[in-house]
């Protein structure tokens, strides 16, 4: 194990994934210079700008390049600076990438990973804090990913530069500078996979990205008021793992759903739907979701902090849960 931030892991993720397979290669906007949060720092020095390659400002070039490139055999990392910018491009994502092994009959594989840093990062307003990844888990052919911790922006990025379907990897903006342990070598993570973050007995609380650590403070809070919390990391929204989660709530009878995301249409409807489609006669309370407002992000922070999902709206949310 190795201390690493969230940022760091992932570039060791690429470099490694870079150095095992020659047809791996990634490009965006200002990669040669580090990457706009310097996830990509020292690679163009080690992999030249024929393999980490500078674009233009155009998503939809940068995701029309990746795709053809990925059908053509080779496996391309396209880096698209901001999850909100991916809009421009979102027909060759979904109706290109998504769909080509299907209409062609799995004569050819798109294994294209589009990098997309999600998430409300303080002030930067309605246009660059989007949490999108609902969307996402509607299209057929995508996989989703929404690393939490540094080990899994490794070890996920790692199964995904793999995979021979396109995966949208979506990691936070507020999660660049966290720092854990990270396993070295080639430890890579099944997609489909959950981590229980925190063992508890009272309620499930499931999570994923960086609200997943807001979902673990508001379990201490709520081991101080005598309820036992148990936290889940989805880390994966497509596929995701119903078993881990109904376990859970089997055990529990109660299921709060958190996530920085809209409410309305997050995926947490998705997972509250499932759980009380399977486990109705176990359920102790109904199933509680908790998202933002279905409201633009503000610029200014007193109103942006209104939108946002803290561990205290989270612990409040499950002991009102219990309570019932």
């Amino acid at each position: 194990m190795a201390m690493q931030t969230y940022a760091d892991a992932g570039r060791e993720a690429l470099a490694e994934e870079m150095r095992r397979d020659p047809l791996v290669w990634a490009v965006g906007e200002d990669l040669g210079r580090g990457g706009v949060f310097g996830q990509y720092r020292g690679m163009v020095e080690e992999f030249g700008p024929e393999r980490i390659s500078d674009a233009p400002i155009s998503e939809s070039a940068i995701l029309g390049t990746t795709v053809g490139a990925a059908m053509a055999g080779t496996r391309p990392v396209a880096e698209l600076r901001f999850a909100d910018f991916a809009l421009c491009a979102i027909d060759e994502l979904v109706n290109q990438a998504a769909k080509a092994r299907f209409m062609l009959g799995g004569q050819t594989k798109v294994p294209l990973v589009v990098r997309e840093p999600m998430g409300m990062w303080r002030s930067s307003a309605a246009q660059h804090s989007q949490s999108l990844e609902s969307w996402y888990t509607h299209i057929p052919g995508l996989v989703v990913v929404t690393p939490a911790t540094p080990a899994d922006n490794k070890g996920l990025l790692k199964t995904a530069i793999r995979c021979d379907d396109p995966v949208v990897y979506m990691e936070h903006k507020n999660l660049w500078g966290l720092e854990g342990e990270v396993p070295e070598g080639d430890v890579l993570i099944p997609f489909g996979q959950a981590r229980i973050e925190r063992e508890g007995t009272d309620l499930t609380i499931v999570s994923w990205s960086s609200c997943l650590h807001d979902a673990a403070a508001a379990a201490v809070t709520l081991e101080g008021e005598g309820i036992s919390a148990e936290v889940i990391d989805l880390r994966t929204l497509w596929p995701w793992d119903k078993d881990a989660v109904l376990g859970s709530v089997e055990k529990t009878g109660r299921l709060l759903v958190a996530h920085e995301s809209v409410a309305v249409g997050g995926f947490g409807a998705e997972v509250a739907a499932t759980v009380g489609e399977r486990l109705f006669k176990a359920l102790k309370a109904p199933v509680r979701r908790l998202g933002a407002p279905r409201a633009p992000i503000s610029y200014a922070p007193p109103l942006e902090d209104q939108v946002r999902v803290t561990p205290e709206k989270i612990a409040t949310a499950a002991a009102k849960l219990v309570a019932e």
